[in-house]
């Protein structure tokens, strides 16, 4: 981009602008969440949610925004600027693809579709768009998640030796029940669920692995063919090694995320709420012998990483309808970015029905 480019676009984020319209295509939990983030930011308006359950969809409206059943036609609405996908993973790829052939600017929750081969046709749509896509995945802008990453990147733990992330909850009455148990419309179990955040996070810090291997389990929930554990190790080119497991039979809600170099390490563990109280360890190696030095950082605020994510997207939106390159806030997740986590979690899959290491 060039600097008089550049100029432009910073000043086009600085100068006031009409809110962006803002549609909600699925309005679960997470769907209402993101409607009432749009509809309370003073610069995005919710226009419109869709969601063939009537009641979810007036919840997420506030009594401000139009329902409609259908999400075709909403997609393709002239006073909508941005469309937010929030549907079970069946639904994610066929309604981000038309909305970024309409030209809508998209954030859509994790993961990026049920398989890889969704999440390139995902990407291959928004390479041809005028609008951008984002990824949702909202832990990279918790403060300890963004501060470990900043650290482990800046080169002060000198080369990176073993990451190790941990994610995982007890499941829920009624589970086997649920959508996210149905392999068609799911796609995976609790390796696509929650294990997709951890692959987007290694990723981000380490880059991409060269090898992976993995073990799947079905062990309590009646969810077969798909898992409620997974483990695995990935490996980089320049020697880490990542270990992660995710779990749907965790005693307890547990988040932890450790990136140790030659130097020292930081750890993130918790993530607010029923995960516990977010902190950030640093740890700086003592070469002489003896304990390290171990300094800890506190973040008992309420959890705004939807809030900050929902702000990066809208400046990442007037970026580049300023003519901006889409580069991105520093913590936003893009399709290259989601179709990576994919290869991983593609790759764990692969190495666990063939019981061998593969390339990722």
């Amino acid at each position: 981009m060039s600097h008089a480019t550049a100029t432009s676009a910073a000043a086009a984020v600085r100068r006031p602008r009409p809110p962006l319209r803002v549609a909600i295509v699925g309005c679960g939990l997470v769907g209402r969440r993101r409607a009432r983030i749009a509809a309370e930011h003073g610069q995005s308006r919710l226009v419109v949610v869709a969601d063939p359950d009537a009641v979810g969809a007036r919840e997420a409206s506030g009594g401000i925004a139009r329902i409609a059943a259908d999400w075709t036609a909403v997609v393709e609405r002239t006073d909508v600027d941005a469309v937010v996908v929030s549907t079970p993973n069946h639904v994610l790829a066929d309604v981000a693809v038309a909305a970024l052939d309409s030209g809508k600017h998209v954030l859509m929750e994790k993961p990026m579709g049920r398989s890889l081969d969704e999440a390139r046709r995902i990407a291959a749509a928004a390479r041809a768009s005028t609008g951008i896509l984002r990824i949702g995945f909202n832990h990279r802008f918790h403060p300890a998640i963004r501060r470990a990453h900043a650290v482990a990147r800046s080169g002060s733990l000198g080369r990176l030796v073993t990451l190790r992330a941990r994610y995982g909850h007890g499941g829920r009455p009624g589970l086997e029940e649920e959508w996210r148990s149905d392999p068609e419309r799911a796609g995976g179990g609790e390796l696509t669920d929650q294990g997709v955040h951890l692959a987007d996070l290694l990723h981000w810090i380490a880059g991409m692995p060269v090898e992976a291997f993995a073990y799947t389990q079905t062990a309590v929930w009646r969810i077969a063919p798909l898992e409620d554990n997974a483990y695995g190790l990935l490996r980089f080119e320049e020697g880490a090694v990542a270990q992660l497991h995710v779990s749907l039979t965790q005693w307890k809600n547990l988040f932890s995320l450790e990136v140790q170099g030659e130097a020292g390490a930081v750890i993130v563990e918790g993530l607010g709420g029923s995960y516990g109280v977010e902190r950030l360890l640093r740890i700086d190696r003592a070469f002489q012998g003896g304990a390290p030095a171990v300094h800890e950082e506190r973040f008992e605020h309420e959890d705004r990483s939807w809030a900050d994510e929902w702000s990066a997207f809208l400046t990442d939106v007037d970026v580049r309808t300023a003519g901006g390159a889409d580069n991105g806030a520093p913590s936003s997740a893009n399709g290259d970015d989601g179709v990576a986590a994919m290869r991983i979690v593609d790759a764990l899959y692969r190495s666990a029905a063939r019981g061998a290491a593969v390339t990722v």
